[in-house]
């Protein structure tokens, strides 16, 4: 099978041809028609999770992906040959991930895909909509929480954005005035121009009680600690990067902590039924086919990458 892989922790990724997995116990073998691509993915190409991620090389890159069943291991009980799926497939340990042809998962990494969107968009779905979803449950957002997302015009952004407004929260979203529009259709109660000057002075010059709940996808230590300004006492503030001191919120009466995902096959459930039901957006910023997933991972590297890329298999 065709998949793109690295032979080692910072070695370049490679389009190689590799041997055909075989589903052990408790495991799916998917024949994958896409492949969604997230920063996680060159972040464990060049290892930067040391030892606490032990790999075998060939290691095949990417976590996200949607296909159809093609065979499976004994003990497999919640899916039958030909189910269209998606989910998380890397497994470091064992080599394995989403970009290539096959791919296998444990039964408890993915679910029955949507049925009224693409594999495509599924692909692009499992690891930024779980991340999202989590952010919004542990942040308790809800009706009449005011919700600053920094980073808002991401794949995890985008998803909280639509997430949180649903729940009737008045999210304020980050966003360069090309994607204001954008923004606003997913559910922005307004935009801020991350571009154009201190968010956290248009915040509260627009807000002077400032927020309840400050979602920052993007700001190192510093970053985070002036957008803190911004959550009115007693508030939350989360980093997704991990930026956040908890002392140093605990000594400004705010609650907060460096978000750790915690990812399952019933939130995968409950994302495809979201989709299905028109609450949630999947937006596929490109396709590009496997044999350039070298380069969409270094546009990605840049943290320039328009919108959600997804390698079409």
């Amino acid at each position: 099978m065709r998949a793109v892989a690295v032979s080692a922790f910072g070695a370049q990724p490679q389009l190689m041809d590799l041997p055909q997995p075989e589903p052990g116990p408790g495991e799916v073998l998917v024949r994958l028609a896409a492949a969604g691509l997230n920063p996680i993915d060159w972040k464990i190409a060049d290892g930067m999770f040391g030892d606490a991620m032990p790999a075998s090389f060939p290691l095949v890159l990417g976590s996200d992906g949607a296909g159809e069943v093609l065979a499976i291991g004994s003990g497999v009980r919640r899916f039958t040959i030909g189910d269209a799926v998606f989910g998380q497939f890397q497994r470091p340990a064992q080599g394995g991930g989403s970009y290539g042809e096959l791919a296998l998962a444990d039964e408890d990494r993915i679910a029955h895909a949507a049925r009224s969107v693409t594999y495509a968009s599924s692909a692009a779905l499992p690891t930024a909509g779980m991340t999202a979803y989590n952010l919004v449950e542990e942040t308790r957002v809800g009706e009449g929480r005011r919700v600053l997302i920094v980073g808002a015009t991401g794949g995890v952004g985008t998803f909280a954005t639509q997430l949180a407004a649903g729940r009737g929260a008045e999210v304020i979203a980050t966003a360069r005035p090309a994607k204001a529009e954008l923004m606003r259709t997913l559910g922005a109660a307004e935009t801020v121009d991350h571009t154009a000057g201190s968010v956290a002075d248009q915040v509260l010059a627009a807000h002077p009680d400032g927020v309840d709940v400050l979602i920052d996808m993007t700001g190192g230590p510093e970053d985070f600690a002036k957008m803190t300004r911004t959550v009115r006492d007693g508030g939350i503030a989360v980093s997704l990067i991990g930026s956040a001191d908890a002392d140093e919120l605990t000594e400004h009466n705010l609650r907060g902590f460096n978000f750790v995902n915690r990812p399952s096959p019933q939130l995968l459930e409950i994302l495809a039924g979201h989709v299905d039901a028109g609450r949630l957006t999947v937006l596929v910023g490109r396709e590009v086919p496997l044999e350039e997933a070298p380069e969409a991972l270094a546009a990605s590297r840049t943290g320039r990458a328009q919108g959600k890329t997804v390698l079409a298999l």
